[in-house]
């Protein structure tokens, strides 16, 4: 890994910037800066359902009235589906992955069934229903054109790694070394049928493929890193190093979100605050 410092920004357009944000943003930026580094910007639209044209073009123009730069040109997640697609095939040719045609209904009614079923960061892990289907009936399910989601058989791919498997470990700026919880997360979704990728590979490959050696992002994001640290290792990346920052919140203590327009940088701007102002109020300055 190069000792260059190369971090990156990498808002969704669902919708508009808010403070966390621009904290998120200013922060990535500073890091870079302040080591004589590069700053990216990364344009994660896979979400084809919730993607708007309009909110990526606000998200240059917020980024630009905060004073930011960024290296050109900006990459587009739907730009590059082929690169997610190579790692797909990596993946399967490990033997690593497997459809899962349950339903998100189907999927809670089994762990209501199970009230003792195993939980992760994120509430119950998915139960398993298509992990022990028989080719016969994969194959049936496949020809028949059901829907699905490719998961990652955690088990198999931990196996795959063999003695390495106990050794992944990633480097953390606030609590140093972290050994890796393989099977925190359960077999997660990394592809569905109509999109060949999902936030888990997808920020994996784009890490990877523009040389990102820092990662800074807030800490609801540090258990994700458990997962992409197994992908890297499954797929022969090299890590970055991870510095996941405090979060903004609002007045009741919740992270904002980017329904919440209270916040957002478009609403602030026509309320009279000005870019400094802003990193006053996330609290750049004193990082």
């Amino acid at each position: 890994m190069s000792d260059e410092i190369i971090t990156r920004f990498a808002p969704s357009p669902t919708g508009h910037l808010h403070l966390g944000h621009a904290y998120a943003a200013l922060y990535a930026e500073a890091a870079a800066r302040n080591a004589g580094g590069r700053f990216l910007l990364r344009i994660e639209d896979i979400d084809g359902s919730r993607v708007r044209p309009e909110f990526e073009q606000a998200i240059f123009e917020d980024l630009t009235w905060l004073g930011l730069n960024w290296e050109m040109p900006v990459r587009r997640q739907s730009d590059h589906l082929k690169d997610y697609c190579t790692a797909l095939e990596s993946l399967r040719d490990l033997g690593v992955v497997y459809p899962c045609f349950c339903t998100r209904a189907e999927i809670r009614s089994e762990i209501a069934r199970s009230p003792s079923a195993p939980h992760g960061p994120d509430g119950p892990l998915y139960p398993g229903n298509c992990k022990n289907l028989g080719k016969s009936e994969r194959t049936r399910r496949l020809a028949d054109g059901a829907s699905y989601a490719l998961r990652l058989d955690v088990e198999k791919a931990l196996l795959s790694l063999g003695e390495n498997a106990g050794r992944i470990i990633w480097s953390e700026a606030n609590t140093g070394q972290q050994a890796v919880n393989g099977s925190l997360h359960g077999d997660v979704v990394i592809a569905r049928k109509d999109t060949p990728t999902s936030y888990h590979l997808s920020v994996t490959v784009d890490d990877a493929l523009q040389g990102i050696t820092l990662v800074t992002r807030g800490l609801d994001l540090m258990p994700a890193t458990h997962i992409h640290r197994l992908l890297q290792e499954l797929l022969q990346l090299p890590p970055p190093k991870y510095h996941h920052h405090r979060l903004i919140t609002d007045e009741a203590g919740q992270r904002l979100a980017t329904r919440d327009k209270a916040n957002s940088l478009r609403t602030l701007r026509d309320q009279g605050m000005t870019p400094d102002d802003i990193r006053r109020a996330v609290g750049i300055a004193e990082e």
